[in-house]
Order: C-alpha cells, then structure tokens, then sequence
C-alpha cells in the first residue's frame, strides 16, 4: 500500500492546485469585469470620443505585453486592472452609440444576456466534463489572426458585409476560446491565474462586441 501514497499525494496535490488556480481566476476576472464596467460608465458619462483604432490597439498590446511580462509579480495585477480599464474606456462611446439608437437598450441588454449565457454555459461544460480542447489550440490562433486581419480589411475599405462576417466568426472564435482556456486550467497547461483572466476577459469583451453588432445589424440599428 506504501508504495501507491506518493502518487495519491501528488494528485491531492495537483487537484488542490488546479482548484485553487480556477477560484482566483474566476475572482480576479469578476473583479476586473465589474472595474471595466465602471470604467465604461465613466467614459458614457463625461461623453469621451473613442480613441481610435491606432490608439486603441497601441494601448491593448501595450498593456497586454505589459501584463504578461509582469504576470509572475504582483505589478501583474495593477496592469491587469489597467489593460480592462483601458478596454472599459474604449467600450463606453461604443455603448453610447448604441444606447442613442431605436432599441438600443434592448440590442445592449440582450448582448450582454446572450454573452454571459455563453460564457457561463461552455465555463460550466468544460469544467463538469473535463474534456481536453487543447487541440483548438493552433486553430484559434490562426482563425484569430484571420479575423483580425479581415475585420481590419472591412474597416479601411467600408464593407459593411464583411464586417457582420468577421463578427460572426468572432463568436465562435471566442466561444472556443473559452472552451480552450478552461481546459487548459482544468488539465494544468495553465498555471497563471493572471494570464488566464486576460484570456478569459478578451474573450467576454470581444464575445459581446461581437453579439451586439450582430444584433444591431438584425434589429434595424445600423
């Protein structure tokens, strides 16, 4: 029997690491969404323009490299809170705008519904099941990256139908994304709870962006 003790104190081990990892990353990201929200609200009320597509991916990457240089220090966390306050700021005039339109507050409220449906769902589905998704690992990013590109395209050169496409593969793209990161924590391919909120977060953000152009497109508001 001694000889079975190590790997069941390892595994009691590794259990307890995993569960403490998920209930950080959990609080950490209600706690950066309700400081991104709080910071959107500022930005609705003092009326901010957005800062513009050059200023707003500056900012991103900048904070986001930020983060991950510092993820293992405690000034993880302040650039954590300054990268979702950073995106709170940039999602506050695009709420306004929605908000000025007819149904605007339902096409918000029901993307905000529909995203945190999402969200909880697939959380609750990887986490119950347990099921490995690392191998979605190469084909998020490259789908990521394609989006990104052609939602740029659609941008420079005014296509309206391109962008309702980039959006709707931003859904799923996003909706993967979570399945992955969860997956990743559940299996221990993750182990920086800081790394994971980012993860998680840009996922909620762009899931909901996302949503909410799709929505206004279907409800009449573009």
């Amino acid at each position: 029997m001694a000889q079975y003790t190590p790997s069941i104190e390892q595994s009691k081990s590794t259990t307890f690491a995993t569960n403490k990892l998920i209930r950080n990353t959990y609080t950490l990201l209600s706690m950066t969404l309700l400081f991104s929200a709080f910071t959107a609200g500022i930005s609705m009320v003092m009326n901010l323009p957005h800062p513009g597509l050059i200023i707003t991916l500056v900012g991103y990457f900048g904070l986001l490299f930020l983060t991950h240089k510092l993820q293992n220090s405690v000034w993880g966390l302040a650039s954590v809170f300054a990268l979702t306050g950073f995106m709170g700021l940039t999602l506050g005039p695009i709420l306004s705008s929605y908000l000025s339109m007819p149904n605007g507050s339902q096409t918000v409220m029901t993307a905000l519904g529909a995203t945190g449906a999402i969200f909880l769902g697939l959380s609750a589905y990887a986490l119950t099941t347990r099921k490995d998704f690392s191998f979605m690992g190469g084909f998020l990013m490259v789908g990521i990256i394609v989006a990104f590109l052609a939602g740029l395209g659609a941008m420079f050169f005014e296509m309206p139908m391109l962008s309702l496409a980039v959006s709707g593969m931003f859904v799923l793209l996003m909706s993967g994304l979570i399945l992955y990161q969860t997956s990743e924590m559940v299996h221990g391919a993750e182990t920086n709870y800081i790394m994971a909120t980012v993860t998680l977060y840009v996922s909620i953000y762009n899931l909901f962006l996302s949503l909410l152009q799709l929505l206004g497109f279907f409800g009449g508001d573009d």
